[in-house]
C-alpha cells in the first residue's frame, strides 16, 4: 500500500530499535498506550500481562515502585502524583461508609483537612488523639474502627511515635495501621518491621531530594494492594513516566544524602541548644527530648532532618532574623540536599483558628527547618549571626 507524505511522517522513526540491549540507564517510557497485536492480547493485557495503557501500568512507574518496595521491606508499590494523592488513594481504597479512622493529632495539616473536609463526607468519622500517650489511643478507638493513622515524627515539634506499641493495640483490635514515614525515610526507619500495615511516603521530599519533583508512594502487601489499586486506577493520580524516571534515578544518592542530613541535624540542634537566643530545641537527638530513649531505640543512623526551635515571640524580630540568613532560604517544602526553614504559624495561620494552632504547638516565635547537606559549619554560621536580630 502506497502512503502519503502526511500518513508516511506519523509512522516513520517510531519502530523500537531491535539493536540495543542492556543500557546502563532504563529509558523514558511516555508513551500514552502500546499497540495490541490481536483481541486475545487485549484479553492478556486486562489480566495485567503487559503494558498497554499509561494510567493503568507504565515501566518507569513500575521501576520505582519496585526500588521502594525493597527499600521498605514490603512486596508491592502504587506510584502516585503527590504525596496527598497517596494518603487519599490509601484511606479512600480502606474505608467505607460508617468506618470509623483514629487519627495521630500531630500529622501534616492537608491530612487534617483531607480527614475532616473529605472523609467526613463520605460518612467515615474521624478522631483525632495524641498517638505519644498509649492509654489515650486505647481510649479513643471504637467498635468500627478501621485505620489507625500516624506519622513517626511529628510536625513540627518532632514528637516521636513508638509504633511498635500502636502496632499492637491496632493488631489486637483488628485494625490497620497506616504510617506516613516521609520524615524519616527507609534510611532510618522502616514502618513494616514495626507492625505497620501500609507505609505512605512524599517522594517530593527526601526520595526526590532537589525539590524538582512531586510524588508520593503506597508500599503494602499484594492483597491490600489489590485492595487500594482500584480507587488508584479511578482516581487517576498515577505519577508521568518522566517524574518516576527522576525520582528513581534521585533514589540512587538517597542513602548518602540523607546520611549527611541527619548528621547536620543533630549538630545544628547541639549549636542551637547552646545559643542564647534560643529558649527551646525540639529534635530528637537531644538528651532533652521526651522521646530521645525511643528515637535512640527505633531509628537507624540518625534522629531525622527535620527540626524546630523556639525563639522570641516577636513578629518584627523573626522577620529580621529571617532576613539576616544568608545561604539558609524559606521554602514551603522539606527534604531538599539545601537547607531551608518555614514559619509554621505562618503557614497554618489562615487554616487552622488560634485555640487549633495553639494546642499543635505552633507560636510566632517558632522556626522549623529541614536540614540539607552543606558544610554544617556555614550552617552554623549563618544560623548563629542571624539570630543576633534577638539581642
Amino acid at each position: 500500500m502506497q502512503l502519503r507524505l502526511d500518513t508516511q511522517i506519523l509512522y516513520q522513526g517510531t519502530e523500537p530499535c531491535s539493536n540495543i540491549r542492556n543500557p546502563e540507564v532504563p529509558p523514558i517510557y511516555p508513551s500514552t498506550a502500546y499497540i495490541l497485536d490481536d483481541m486475545e492480547d487485549y484479553d492478556f493485557a486486562n489480566k495485567g500481562g503487559r503494558y498497554y495503557y499509561n494510567r493503568t501500568a507504565n515501566p518507569n512507574r513500575d521501576g520505582l515502585g519496585t526500588a521502594i518496595s525493597y527499600l521498605e521491606h514490603g512486596e508491592s508499590t502504587l506510584i502516585c502524583s503527590s504525596g496527598m494523592a497517596a494518603i487519599s488513594t490509601a484511606l479512600l481504597g480502606l474505608l467505607h461508609q460508617g468506618d470509623h479512622i483514629l487519627m495521630n493529632k500531630a500529622v501534616y495539616g492537608e491530612t487534617i483537612e483531607l480527614a475532616n473536609h473529605i472523609l467526613t463526607k463520605f460518612g467515615i468519622q474521624v478522631t483525632f488523639a495524641d498517638f505519644t500517650d498509649l492509654e489515650e489511643v486505647k481510649r479513643e478507638i471504637l467498635p468500627n474502627t478501621k485505620l489507625l493513622y500516624t506519622e513517626i515524627i511529628s510536625n513540627p515539634l518532632t514528637l516521636v511515635v513508638d509504633l511498635d506499641e500502636i502496632s499492637k493495640i491496632a493488631t489486637e483490635k483488628g485494625i490497620l495501621t497506616v504510617v506516613d514515614s516521609t520524615f524519616t525515610t527507609p534510611i532510618l526507619f522502616r514502618p513494616l518491621e514495626h507492625g505497620a500495615d501500609i507505609v505512605i511516603h512524599s517522594l517530593t521530599k527526601y526520595f526526590g531530594g532537589h525539590s524538582d519533583i512531586t510524588g508520593g508512594s503506597v508500599t503494602a502487601s499484594e492483597k491490600l494492594i489489590r485492595q487500594i489499586r482500584p480507587q488508584y486506577l479511578l482516581l487517576g493520580c498515577c505519577m508521568d513516566p518522566g517524574t518516576a524516571w527522576l525520582t528513581l534515578r534521585s533514589i540512587k544518592t538517597m542513602a548518602m544524602r540523607v546520611r549527611k542530613q541527619n548528621e547536620n541535624a543533630s549538630a545544628l540542634a547541639k549549636a542551637l541548644s547552646a545559643d542564647p537566643h534560643v529558649s527551646a530545641v525540639y529534635h530528637p537527638s537531644l538528651k532533652s527530648h521526651p522521646q530521645h530513649t525511643l528515637a535512640s531505640r527505633i531509628f537507624d543512623g540518625g534522629y531525622g532532618a527535620m527540626m524546630s526551635f523556639q525563639v522570641e515571640d516577636s513578629h518584627e524580630k523573626v522577620n529580621s532574623f529571617m532576613h539576616r540568613l544568608k545561604i539558609v532560604k524559606y521554602l514551603g517544602t522539606l527534604g531538599g540536599i539545601r537547607t531551608t526553614y518555614t514559619h509554621p504559624l505562618t503557614a497554618f495561620r489562615n487554616d487552622f483558628t488560634e485555640q487549633e494552632l495553639e494546642k499543635m504547638g505552633m507560636s510566632e516565635g517558632l522556626i522549623r527547618i529541614s536540614t540539607g547537606a552543606e558544610d554544617i559549619r556555614d550552617l552554623v554560621t549563618d544560623f548563629t549571626q542571624a539570630l543576633k536580630a534577638f539581642d
